[in-house]
Parts: C-alpha cells; structure tokens; sequence
C-alpha cells in the first residue's frame, strides 16, 4: 500500500474506478454525489477513457448496458432517484447477463426527498429493483477506505458473475473526507469475454447480446441459469464485520455511516455493564443470514439501526427465524441518531426482555 492521503469519498470512488480498469463512465448530476462525476470528467479523458454526461440518467445506464456488452469496464452512478429510473436498464443488464458498475450514494426520501444521508435505498437495491426474477450484488462500505476496496470489489465481481455489482453508500459516506490508502499496483482480476460484441476475432462468428426471449422455454432456461448463479454468489461473496459478539448482551445489527456510530455505543454501554455486539452486513446482497442468525443462540436480542424506516429489520427477522425477539430503531429525514438515543433504546429494550 502506498502513503495516505486525504480524500473526500466521491473523489475516492472515482479514483478507485479508474484503478480498477473503468475505461467509461455516464452519469447525470444529482446531489450529493456529483463529485464522481466531476473527478471522472477530469480524470477519464487524461488515460484514453469516455466520460459522458448523459441527457437522462435513462439514457446512462443504457450507455452502461452498450459499453459493458463490448467487454468494456463501464459504470454510472447516481443518488437514489436517479437510481430509480435506472431500474429499466439495470434489470435489462441482468436479463443480458453483462457485467456493471453502478453506485448510489443514497439521499433521504422518498420522492426528490433532501440532499442529506439516508438508508432507505435498501429494498430497492436488495431485493431487484426492477421488473423481473434477478439480484444484483450489493456492498455497503462504512468508511473511505471501504469506498475504495469496495469499488475496486465491485467490477472484479461483475466481470466475474457476468451481473450488476452495486456500491450502496450514504450521503454522509459520499461528502465526509478521510484518510485512504491506495495500493501501488491494483489487483484486477483479467478475465476473457467470449462473448463480448467486440468483433469476430477468431470467434469465427458474431455475437448478439440482448434480454428479449420470447421462446418460453428457452426464458425459463435463462432464468434458471441466472438463480444458479446467484446460489453461487450466495455461497462465495458473503461479506460481513463482527464486533464484541461474542459475550454480547444484545446484537446491534446496522451498516453504513450508522454502524460506525454503534462502535462508540458499545464503549459507552461497556461503562454501564452492559455488553453490546454489533453485526455489520457488509454484502447487502447477499445478505448474511446464517451469519447473523448463529448469534440467536446467546444474545437476548436484537437490534436494527437504520436511516430508514425499518428496511433491513425484515432480513433480521428471516436470520434470527422467531429464536429471540428482533426490534428496530430508525431515523428518517435525513437525521442521524446519536450515541445517546441507541443507547437509551437498548437499556430500554433489556430492561423489558430481563423481565
């Protein structure tokens, strides 16, 4: 790794997409990560690269969707009412079975909503999106320094699986600044693509990428295919952080700029005899359900803390499967609990489960 320098987290995702092989980039402006595309516009053109200002943020991700069937590394990224009308294409990437990169870092809402940080992006992200039986992979990172190695994550994960890889951060994530560590030499992970429409070669024949299949059969055969894929990605990119879970009193599940705040709750709960656990879900998709749901065995909760108003609170549920009780405590609006108000739910909530 080379010297630390002091970035802010849009400027970080962008750089970290240029390391990691990003040739093309189309966006659309949207606070708050519009830096991302101010950093690519520079930086793009200077190593032979496309940065594109789309009309629409319709018309990137359908530049996305093009450029990836060439075998390009390509990404868009938006603010979650540009994600949403994403959605079309994105599931027309996956009904393709194309690699993209696309980042939300997410605004509260719903509706144009504000500017400032929220998680409310989760079902959305988590659970399609869009129209048809499809996942994409979803990483939340909870610092720069996660922006970085999980952007780079991303396109070594769609190259890999042929599907869209999504970095889902929050507003505050995107605008803070900190130190980040950059490697000399990125480990991209080169992988052939036969089936790119990149000319014959020594194919002997083109290819055709699309989504349409009218033939029943054979879209059955394409989405069975797709579910054994997602069973694999399931089983291999599980990515999760555990922190004092151990001997935990209670189990504090969040992620994001949240989960930061948890890691104080827990030195302050410490202080008062009560010992908190936090499990922090770093792969939204897929999510790690026997992970988490191991701790039912010795905790007497759990908690769910999010900028949302109860989103990721229904795989908690599905991980613990009715073994201990499963609460939820959140902000919306852009608001950002403090230490204080977690803390005085958990004593709130043990004090009723010790009962």
């Amino acid at each position: 790794m080379g010297e630390k320098v002091l970035m802010k987290g849009n400027d970080v995702i962008a750089e970290a997409s240029i390391r990691a092989g990003c040739k093309c980039y189309f966006g659309y402006p949207i606070t708050p990560q519009t830096e991302i595309s101010h950093y690519l516009a520079e930086a793009l053109p200077k190593i032979g690269g496309v940065f594109l200002q789309a009309e629409s943020e319709i018309a990137a991700i359908n530049m996305v969707y093009g450029a990836s069937s060439a075998g390009i590394r390509a990404m868009t990224s938006s603010s979650s009412p540009g994600i949403s009308l994403k959605q079309e294409g994105i599931s027309y990437i996956a009904g393709a079975e194309i690699p993209a990169v696309v980042v939300n870092v997410v605004r509260c809402g719903p509706g144009l909503g504000g500017i400032l940080p929220g998680q409310c992006d989760y079902f959305q992200a988590t659970k399609g999106g869009g129209h048809g039986d499809y996942h994409n992979i979803v990483l939340a990172p909870n610092s720069v320094q996660e922006l970085y190695e999980l952007t780079v994550r991303c396109f070594n994960l769609a190259d890999k699986y042929r599907m869209c890889a999504m970095l889902m951060a929050d507003g505050s994530l995107g605008q803070m600044m900190e130190a980040v560590e950059f490697r000399e030499i990125e480990d991209i992970e080169a992988i052939d693509k036969p089936w790119a429409t990149n000319g014959m070669g020594t194919r002997g024949h083109s290819n055709y990428i699309s989504s349409v299949n009218v033939n029943p059969d054979e879209l059955e055969k394409l989405n069975q295919r797709l579910q054994a894929k997602y069973r694999e990605v399931t089983k291999n990119e599980i990515m999760y952080e555990e922190v004092n879970c151990d001997n935990a009193d209670i189990m504090v599940v969040s992620y994001g700029t949240t989960s930061r705040i948890i890691k104080n709750v827990i030195k302050d709960a410490r202080k008062m005899g009560i010992n908190v656990g936090l499990f922090r879900p770093i792969s939204l998709w897929p999510f790690p359900y026997d992970e988490l749901g191991k701790h039912a065995s010795h905790v007497k909760a759990f908690l769910s803390v999010e900028l949302s108003a109860g989103q990721m609170i229904d795989d908690v549920r599905l991980s613990v499967n009715g073994k201990k009780n499963c609460y939820f405590y959140g902000r919306t609006g852009g608001n950002i609990p403090s230490q204080k108000e977690i803390l005085d739910e958990i004593v709130k909530i043990l004090e009723k489960e010790d009962r």
